[in-house]
């Protein structure tokens, strides 16, 4: 069966500053969907990362499908009114137009989707991510499907001994999607030398070069390309299929282990380590830490199964911790040199007016 799978994800109101959406803001979003979903949708799913609310659903449209992209931009503003009413912190920060315009691509929402030839079994991850930008995905895709000592499915299953082919984006650039695809593992060198740059090169998807199939989707959303300002961190989304002609499921979850610094935290303006967590978790610390869930499903005929939360395992406790001690480290440095974005990133914030106006004071001697 050919069955799309569609995540859209948005920040529309949180309770107590940049922390969760409330209870009655989640069943407004998931309520609006079960009343418009009939004919449309096959199944869906409502969660929560951090203050960040996705839907998660299957259908036979294709991507980019206007209904179930009105669907999602609808259910958001039903949200958002509900956000403004109990006067939560952000309400509808993520809906940056103010009318629907054919899909979400470019009004705030992160999107990630593929149409896919469900195989006999068809496992799948849905990766949720707040308080960092889509290039938190970078480290992590690149050893899980190109790195044999992450992925021993590389030297070990014949499904994925010619590799994978990456599809790059080029973020900085605004007019339009400029994007290179690269092959693993020949082109190794210079995929690493673009994802070593993870706030301007991020990986859009991945395909198996045995099958000619799609396994990655990434949302590749940056918003202060779209504002033009600051107006919160892009908290991306990811599809991955998994087991067969890609990697195990293990290994595309083992590289999260490593807590990697990523940008984000407080006001979007810092690095900080990505943190495993379970789903429907908020963040705390310092507005954060950079935070990832992690759901895993079986999709057959296009419904789901119920989801297992991968990283609600007693070994995560340890990562967690591992993590909070980066998190806490990098944070006793404040403001000075890595612990903050370099400038490139943080001319959408306020400092750039700081430094205008400090500009007009130096001498020449």
């Amino acid at each position: 069966m050919r069955t799309t799978l569609t995540a859209i994800k948005a920040d529309i109101g949180s309770v107590g500053g940049h922390i969760q959406p409330s209870r009655r803001l989640l069943e407004t979003v998931l309520e609006h969907v079960k009343q418009h979903h009939r004919g449309m949708l096959i199944d869906f799913r409502v969660t929560y990362t951090g203050d960040d609310i996705a839907i998660l659903c299957t259908h036979t449209n294709g991507v980019c499908n206007e209904e179930v992209h009105r669907l999602a931009w609808e259910a958001f503003k039903a949200g958002t009114d509900v956000a403004k009413d109990q006067g939560l912190y952000g309400a509808g920060q993520d809906l940056l137009k103010d009318a629907f315009a054919g899909n979400v691509r470019g009004l705030g929402p992160a999107v990630a989707e593929m149409d896919i030839e469900e195989r006999t079994s068809e496992p799948f991850l849905f990766f949720a991510a707040d308080k960092t930008d889509p290039g938190a995905y970078n480290l992590p895709l690149y050893l899980a499907f190109a790195d044999p000592m992450y992925c021993s499915g590389l030297i070990l299953s014949p499904g994925m001994f010619q590799g994978f082919s990456f599809t790059i984006m080029d973020v900085n650039h605004v007019e339009a999607d400029r994007v290179i695809t690269l092959n693993a593992p020949e082109e190794l060198y210079n995929i690493a030398a673009l994802l070593r740059d993870p706030e301007r090169f991020v990986i859009e998807s991945i395909y198996s070069r045995q099958t000619g199939e799609q396994a990655v989707a990434v949302s590749t959303t940056r918003l202060h390309n779209i504002a033009g300002k600051y107006t919160g961190k892009d908290d991306p989304i990811m599809l991955v299929r998994v087991q067969g002609a890609f990697p195990a499921t293990g290994e595309v979850l083992a590289p999260f282990n490593l807590g990697a610094y990523v940008a984000g935290f407080m006001r979007g303006s810092h690095n900080g380590p990505l943190m495993p967590v379970k789903q429907n978790t908020g963040t705390s610390f310092f507005d954060g830490p950079p935070i990832v869930s992690c759901a895993a499903y079986c999709v057959h005929n296009g419904r789901l199964s119920e989801a297992v939360d991968a990283f609600d395992h007693p070994y995560w406790d340890r990562v967690r911790q591992k993590v909070a001690d980066k998190a806490t480290e990098i944070r006793r440095q404040g403001f000075f040199g890595n612990a903050m974005l370099p400038y490139a990133e943080l001319e959408y914030g306020g400092i750039l007016q700081k430094l205008k106006d400090l500009d007009q004071r130096f001498q020449v001697r």
